[in-house]
């Protein structure tokens, strides 16, 4: 098998329209872009259908897939999933509700929900009340996801980054708890290395039905092959289990420039899958 590589476009956008991303992301070789919301607009509901067909045509004309929706979160206000005020949960369904919609008018089959600041523990509230309140967030989203046939991955984090939902089992036990095959799990190199206590080959070995989607980078912030981390375990767990979705590459740091890190990252995830 071979994989199907895409590319975060936030550290891609600044100075860019959503054309220029999409052609330079293809020209590096990588055939799918993986959107960050707030690239696009303030909120889901100032893109009209129009422009949502516009981007559509912009990722087509490319060649690219728009693989879907990460960052859903980010660089808002007013939303939260664990919290104890309900009208701001509520408020947090509806955001993921609009933001299902935006990924199916995308042509988009998936959301990572990672977004560590909005899913925090509030002080003095125990991990049972903020799983109970993250189910009946998701409860409200999930038959939204069904009916557009979008899938939301639920991210694990490092507990250097939130302290709720820090390790795939966690996830897995949330999304199992929803009971809805449009919950999933999802999984990133960076977190695994970072919070779980196994290597990142033997969660992905643990969880082969579960996970939706994947995360390619290292835990200093940069691309795959520029960090300590050895993806040829990983890819091998990958292909192994049958692992058929995209491989994004997420990048957070600078390192030699967003665009080198692009190419490089690239480079070395298709010389390691060469060896396999």
């Amino acid at each position: 098998m071979s994989f199907r590589y895409a590319y975060c476009n936030e550290t891609l956008a600044p100075g860019r329209t959503f054309r220029e991303q999409c052609d330079l992301i293809a020209s590096l070789g990588y055939t799918g872009i993986e959107v960050a919301p707030f690239t696009l607009a303030e909120a889901p509901a100032d893109l009209s259908a129009n422009e949502r067909a516009s981007l559509r045509a912009d990722a087509q004309a490319a060649g690219l897939d728009i693989v879907g929706l990460h960052w859903l979160l980010a660089k808002t206000v007013g939303f939260h999933l664990t919290t104890a005020d309900a009208a701001v949960r509520n408020a947090t369904a509806d955001r993921l509700i609009e933001l299902t919609d935006l990924c199916a008018d995308l042509e988009g089959s998936l959301m990572v929900l990672g977004s560590p600041q909005q899913r925090n523990l509030e002080p003095g509230m125990s991990r049972e009340t903020a799983t109970d309140h993250a189910a009946e967030v998701l409860a409200k989203v999930a038959p939204r996801l069904e009916e557009r046939s979008v899938t939301l991955a639920l991210e694990p984090l490092a507990p250097s980054e939130t302290d709720f939902l820090r390790t795939c089992a966690e996830a897995v036990a949330l999304a199992d708890r929803i009971g809805s095959p449009r919950i999933r799990l999802h999984q990133d190199v960076k977190a695994m290395v970072g919070g779980e206590a196994e290597a990142p080959a033997e969660i992905i070995r643990r969880f082969p039905e579960q996970t939706a989607h994947f995360h390619a980078n290292d835990a200093n912030l940069l691309g795959p092959g520029m960090g300590d981390t050895d993806f040829a375990p990983i890819l091998r767990a990958l292909k192994e289990t049958g692992y058929d979705g995209w491989v994004s590459v997420e990048v957070f740091a600078d390192g030699p420039g967003p665009v080198e890190t692009a190419r490089l990252s690239l480079e070395h995830l298709k010389a390691v899958a060469a060896t396999l």
